[in-house]
């Protein structure tokens, strides 16, 4: 076989959404740091390209390039690619990552609890894997401190009116959007709805907000819009559904862990939990991330929470992709009629 590239990948799903694990045929990027390995991977990005678009990939695939740690407290360190974005975290992708990581063997798998550090762009988070017969039952991992940026903020949207929306740190900046409010609900069905609408809102917030991250400069923007639903309260834990919009177009399989860390910082800072209180975050397809506001945190000038996100992943299979030279889409292409609109 011709090939100028070959590329190995384990895939695997958290609670739904895919989080691909590169672990050969990629060198680690130039940089000192994650958030500037991030950042020469993005100018450059060739990388995602070529994974994340068609054929070899599609608007549903993240990826994770696993790379030596930078923090001698870590034990490995890891950079997300998504469908348009490079985020500092991802709960998801760390639950995938942990996995793999720990059934491949690449690190160590200790019954009945292995605990690690993983490094990301946004900071050390800790992992805690509970593992039976060289499986990994459920990952928790211990998120990057978040903290609520501001609260009830209103924005104009052409077509659709005042949006009344909150925005929060959990990893990535969020836009917190009540869907009751515009008539959406979190369903398989109006996932079309949500997305087009989500991105309408995101793209005017983004016009007006400037945000940035207090410690880290290089993270800043919305990056997403949560839609959150009713929360309700059985056995003294509150629980609620959410579909976050990951561009150019596409919901959050899983309950979106950074989200749900977003989310719950805002209600931490409404007081509507505190620490050691659990908030039980529901997906568009019903799974499950068990949040936990482990401890305070000072963020810069600032207060906020860390949150921890338990849940499942699953590995789905090895993939080795190949470049023949000959290939006309080395980057590979993308379509609106599922990408949303094309990138």
């Amino acid at each position: 076989m011709r090939s100028k590239r070959s590329i190995h990948v384990v895939g695997a799903h958290a609670e739904g959404e895919v989080g691909r694990v590169i672990v050969g045929g990629v060198l680690p990027p130039p940089g000192d740091t994650l958030l500037e390995q991030r950042a020469w991977l993005a100018a450059d990005d060739w990388l995602r390209r070529f994974l994340i678009r068609e054929p070899r990939g599609g608007v549903f695939t993240h990826y994770n390039l696993v790379v030596p740690a930078k923090n001698p407290q870590a034990q490995a360190g890891f950079i997300i690619m998504e469908p348009t974005d490079y985020p500092p975290m991802s709960g998801s992708n760390s639950i995938c990552v942990a996995t793999v990581l720990l059934e491949t063997g690449m690190l160590e798998m200790r019954e009945p609890e292995t605990r690690l550090t993983l490094e990301t762009p946004g900071g050390l988070v800790e992992i805690l894997a509970q593992c039976s017969e060289g499986r990994c039952e459920r990952v928790t991992t211990t998120n990057v401190p978040c903290y609520a940026h501001a609260l009830d903020l209103k924005v104009d949207v052409e077509g659709i009116g005042t949006v009344t929306f909150d925005i929060a740190y959990g990893g990535a900046f969020f836009a917190l959007v009540d869907a009751a409010s515009h008539g959406l609900e979190i369903k398989p069905e109006r996932a079309r709805d949500l997305v087009v609408v989500g991105e309408r809102i995101k793209d005017a917030i983004r016009s007006e907000h400037n945000v940035v991250h207090p410690v880290h400069d290089e993270i800043r923007d919305v990056t997403f819009v949560t839609w959150l639903g009713l929360v309700e309260t059985a056995g003294g834990i509150k629980t609620g559904r959410n579909a976050t919009v990951i561009s150019p177009g596409k919901i959050d399989r899983s309950p979106c862990g950074t989200g749900s860390s977003a989310w719950i910082s805002a209600m931490a800072a409404r007081g509507e939990l505190g620490v050691g209180d659990t908030f039980l975050s529901r997906s568009i397809i019903g799974t499950e991330f068990r949040m936990r506001i482990e401890r305070a945190a000072e963020i810069g000038d600032g207060s906020g929470i860390v949150p921890s996100i338990s849940g499942r992943a699953w590995i789905t299979g090895e993939h080795i992709y190949h470049l023949d030279p000959s290939d006309p889409f080395p980057e590979g292409y993308s379509l609106a009629d599922t990408w949303h609109r094309v990138v």
